[in-house]
């Protein structure tokens, strides 16, 4: 039952029991490939540095390698409708591009990577954004040897269920601490941004945690390492939107 599935969802403790679970049901549905996608620093159309992505995906190595190494998302039609649109959308919209001559060349580059890797047929998800600087969105790949029209027939099935599933999913997601590639803070640094945040000078903080101010500094130059950020305000707006601040049992 969905109920007790979304159950399960909001009970996860951990990104990947999130994945996992969403993973499996999403396969009942005929959707054994998932790729997610979310940042909070989108500029335009650009999707920010790459590192400060949050990327979620049970592809192959193989196709991940190419897609996300050689930087093919740049110029995927399904992430650029994800960008200007929110919703779901059936693949049957890049055939009717296509056939009508509405893809860029280095778009058809990637529809003919995804056809002899096997991304053919399925459906993508695009979250309303709070935020213009936000965007999340969800692509799920059927079997190469399923058609669209067969996939497109499951959607009008289940489509309002698996699109209610990847809404909760997502929120999940972006509401627990997640790190992309970047190192994560260590439980001191994560202090000294906490006090930081709370408007407490460098000597404040430096007798609240009985430190030097010096060593205090030195966190805090950490942390913005870590971050990659130049500035404590960045690192704290940072800390703060991956959620590795303020946390339960840290």
């Amino acid at each position: 039952m969905i109920a007790e599935h979304l159950e399960k969802l909001t009970a996860c403790q951990c990104l990947e029991d999130v994945w996992t679970l969403h993973l499996n049901k999403m396969l009942e549905y005929g959707f054994d490939r998932i790729m997610y996608g979310y940042t909070r620093y989108r500029n335009g159309r650009s999707l920010g540095d790459q590192d400060d992505l949050l990327l979620l995906s049970n592809h192959s190595t193989t196709y991940l390698d190419v897609f996300f190494g050689e930087k093919l998302y740049y110029n995927a039609p399904m992430v650029r409708w994800s960008l200007e649109n929110e919703g779901a959308c059936s693949w049957s919209w890049m055939a009717d591009q296509i056939q009508s001559g509405g893809f860029t060349e280095s778009e058809m580059k990637v529809v003919d990577f995804n056809r002899r890797l096997g991304v053919t047929s399925g459906y993508t998800i695009s979250f309303k954004s709070v935020s213009y600087r936000e965007r999340g969105g969800i692509a799920l790949t059927a079997p190469s040897d399923i058609s669209q029209d067969v996939v497109d027939e499951i959607w009008a099935e289940h489509g309002q269920d698996i699109l209610v599933m990847n809404n909760v999913a997502h929120l999940k997601i972006i509401n627990m601490p997640w790190f992309g590639q970047r190192r994560p803070l260590t439980q001191r640094q994560r202090e000294v941004l906490e006090w930081v945040g709370e408007g407490k000078t460098m000597q404040d903080i430096a007798c609240i945690m009985g430190l030097t101010p010096a060593t205090v500094e030195k966190h805090l130059r950490l942390a913005r390492g870590a971050l990659d950020v130049e500035t404590t305000a960045q690192a704290v707006l940072k800390a703060s939107v991956q959620k590795q601040m303020f946390l339960v049992d840290a």
